[in-house]
């Protein structure tokens, strides 16, 4: 896949747009679901893993190149180890 943007604006792209316009509409209900970014057009979806997530987002945009994954009140997608980061409360 051909990515348009570096990884760096994709992300800091994609943490706006969480931050601004997703954030306080998952957080209550999907601690710990996985929120897939569109940071071209700004369309998102929300899924139980990445595969379910991508393929949300993939409905909507199905030609979406730069897209920015997260996990719902976590500061990594993935974690190593014996417990998950989380965000402090």
């Amino acid at each position: 896949m051909v990515t348009r943007r570096t990884s760096e604006e994709t992300a800091r792209l994609g943490d706006e747009i969480y931050e601004r316009d997703i954030r306080q509409k998952v957080e209550a209900d999907h601690q710990g679901a996985v929120v897939a970014i569109d940071v071209d057009s700004g369309r998102w979806a929300i899924g139980d893993n990445v595969i379910a997530a991508t393929d949300g987002l993939r409905t909507q945009r199905p030609d979406a190149v730069d897209v920015w994954l997260l996990r719902v009140g976590h500061r990594a997608l993935h974690h190593f180890g014996g417990r998950p980061l989380r965000t402090p409360e």
